[in-house]
């Protein structure tokens, strides 16, 4: 993952929390819209309620109307967001302060009740900041209220003396902004472990997808109708799907659709599907989501060919134990004969009778040796050493090497390979493979000075490189083309038959394919395709 995600402390005017603190300034600017209006609307009756602007009616009346026109004025001042945040929450708390402290005296002071309205705008700016500038404005408003008492005990001789009544509300506002602070301080911590707790669902759900998106194994998820709703990398090159926007499962592959509606009314899962327009079968596992299945369906895809390679795996290994106990056991018997035969080959009183059995018992003893040799090689087959090839420039001078060997002109074998084709193999299989291939072809070709041999390479439908190696010889016969990569199977008397064998299991061993093709035109076509370049 290119990166991990963080919490930090939320200050007023970072990005990360103004939908936090512009929202609620928003609700608390339409609250002050709304109760100016409704003093308005009350001042202006002849007769307003009992005791709003019981002292001073006119004054009541025109600090509302400023009231009203300030709240305004702060509502369009935070749409805008300008200026920033903490300046526009600190002048409309002073504001506030000042038009009920206001509304309050021209209502006849403490006693009028309008005093508890600090309370609350004490208690929504304190929430609002957190409650770290909630004593502030509590101390505001507290000395706003004292100012007022005793600009009223000055200046209005039959006044009441209120000053307890203003020290109790002081109180009372010091003691809504420690409990706004408290919850402020709850409030945060629940939302830090809130924010913390999406950013690590995030996560997870982001590891998960980069987890199910980079395995080697499909993984694809329908509903109830079979409409995609995940399918990973993976399971988009199994079932030869380039788009990444599959609506439906039958689309990529009815097949597989069709399994899965069959295992869905009660059928059993099918242990391997030869899907169309690929040229390999996968190992489908089926799993029901959530309770009764009704979530959908879990469908997992193996390329069949690893299932293969485990089992060829274990046959190396058995295979590895046998050619030991071989080198052991025939080649030594075997180096003893031989040598018998050469020192009996060394005698001046043989025979011609003799000299050629004695000819006879070293030639099969080469070729017993020579059986040996190969299956000691695809015991060892297995210490594959798989690395990035470019095919074309390998191959050149593989011909070169085989043109020289059996003094061909190298100009007579055409090589048709892209130039940047590449593949992943084990360079020392590759030229056994390829140098067992064109000593076939040159054996089976030979009609004239030069065999006639071409290879070709390139892309197939899936995507998949191939070589052919093409010989324009006999041909091989419909009745053993079957039993061309089957063990000691030969048709020379001089062969061993091992070479078409182990040319294939070092394929196989380097996740390719060696097969025949029959060439309707004459002649024979042997592919080998290479691994899929994505997997």
């Amino acid at each position: 993952m290119d990166g991990s995600l963080t919490t930090a402390p939320l200050s007023l005017s970072s990005p990360e929390n103004s939908a936090k603190t512009w929202q609620p300034l928003r609700f608390f600017n339409i609250y002050r819209l709304l109760l100016s209006s409704a003093f308005v609307f009350l001042a202006s009756d002849q007769r307003p309620p009992m005791p709003l602007g019981a002292h001073d009616p006119g004054f009541f009346l025109n600090v509302s109307i400023a009231y009203v026109i300030f709240a305004a004025i702060s509502i369009i001042l935070s749409e805008r967001r300008q200026p920033a945040f903490p300046i526009q929450l600190y002048v409309q708390v002073a504001g506030d302060i000042t038009a009920l402290t206001l509304l309050m005296h021209a209502s006849g002071g403490v006693a009028s009740g309008l005093g508890m309205l600090l309370v609350v705008c004490i208690a929504n700016a304190s929430m609002i900041t957190g409650g770290r500038t909630a004593g502030l404005f509590a101390a505001v408003a507290t000395i706003a209220l004292l100012l007022e008492q005793l600009y009223s005990h000055l200046t209005v001789p039959d006044a009441a003396v209120a000053y307890p009544q203003s020290g109790l509300l002081g109180a009372a506002l010091f003691a809504t902004a420690a409990l706004a602070h408290v919850l402020s301080r709850h409030a945060r911590a629940s939302e830090v472990l809130a924010e913390q707790r999406e950013m690590d669902l995030a996560n997870m759900a982001q590891m998960a997808e980069f987890i199910i998106e980079h395995m080697q194994t499909g993984v694809v998820v329908v509903d109830n109708y079979q409409r995609v709703q995940l399918m990973n990398v993976a399971a988009r090159r199994l079932l030869s799907s380039t788009s990444s926007n599959t609506r439906y499962l039958g689309e990529v592959s009815p097949d597989l659709a069709q399994r899965v509606a069959r295992w869905l009314q009660g059928g059993q899962r099918p242990r391997t599907v030869k899907l169309e327009d690929v040229d390999y079968e996968v190992i489908p596992r089926f799993m029901n989501i959530g309770p009764d299945g009704r979530a959908g369906t879990l469908i997992f895809l193996e390329d069949a060919s690893l299932a293969a390679r485990q089992v060829q795996q274990l046959k190396l290994a058995a295979l590895g134990r046998l050619t030991a106990s071989v080198a052991h056991e025939v080649r030594n018997p075997l180096g003893a004969i031989s040598h018998a035969g050469q020192l009996l080959a060394e005698s001046p009183h043989l025979d011609k009778t003799d000299q050629r059995m004695t000819e006879i018992v070293l030639e099969q003893s080469q070729r017993v040796n020579t059986i040996i040799e190969s299956i000691l090689q695809l015991g060892r087959k297995d210490r594959s050493k798989m690395i990035a090839l470019t095919l074309s420039p390998f191959v050149k001078t593989l011909i070169a090497e085989f043109c020289y060997r059996h003094d061909i002109d190298a100009g007579k074998i055409p090589v048709a390979i892209p130039p940047d084709l590449e593949i992943g193999f084990d360079p020392t299989h590759l030229q056994q493979i390829l140098s067992n291939l064109l000593d076939n072809a040159e054996r089976h070709s030979r009609t004239s000075d030069f065999p006639r041999i071409r290879l070709k390479a390139g892309y197939s439908k899936t995507g998949r490189p191939y070589l052919d190696i093409v010989n324009k010889g006999e041909g091989i016969p419909d009745s053993v083309a079957n039993q061309l990569f089957e063990p000691f199977f030969t048709t020379q008397r001089s062969g061993i038959g091992l070479g078409l064998y182990i040319s294939r299991e070092l394929a196989e061993c380097n996740n390719a394919e060696l097969a025949y093709l029959p060439d309707k035109r004459g002649g024979s076509r042997f592919r080998l395709s290479f691994s899929h370049p994505s997997r």
